[in-house]
């Protein structure tokens, strides 16, 4: 039953999202062979934030949903290798509002989500470092 629900509150997701997203932002669910859509698991583009470091880049994201969304967060990764302090070398993102334990709320939507990682790209958590190269290298720059 848990499996419907995460299901619809993935579709009110899309359709919210196709009606009215962040400029340069891409989310968009899987797109299967045979034609139909994956739901729980979505394509992503973040735009980097005009002004830091990250404008002009467009950085690619892919969400997870389990069949408990939105009572557990999504899994965010970028690809595996991505360079940043809240980015485990997996490429799983280290954001609280994706923390079950501490952040997450099951109001918090994909929109959200997208733009916190945004400011997590130039305003890196040094309380919460994912990877310990990166993390050096903030913390002698700040």
């Amino acid at each position: 039953m848990s499996g419907g629900i995460a299901r619809g509150r993935l579709a009110e997701e899309r359709k919210s999202w196709r009606k009215n997203h962040p400029h340069g932002f891409v989310a968009k669910p899987e797109s299967l062979s045979d034609g139909t859509v994956n739901l729980t698991v979505w394509h992503c583009t973040i735009p980097g934030k005009a002004g830091t470091d990250w404008e002009g880049g467009y950085y690619p994201l892919t969400m997870n949903f389990s069949e408990d969304y939105p009572s557990k967060p999504p899994k965010c990764k970028f690809p595996s290798g991505f360079f940043h302090p809240n980015v485990y070398p997996s490429g799983t993102v280290c954001l609280s509002i994706l923390n079950e334990d501490s952040g997450w709320r099951p109001a918090i939507t994909v929109k959200q989500i997208l733009v916190g990682i945004q400011d997590l790209l130039d305003q890196p958590n040094p309380a919460d470092p994912a990877q310990t190269e990166g993390y050096h290298m903030f913390i002698q720059v700040i």
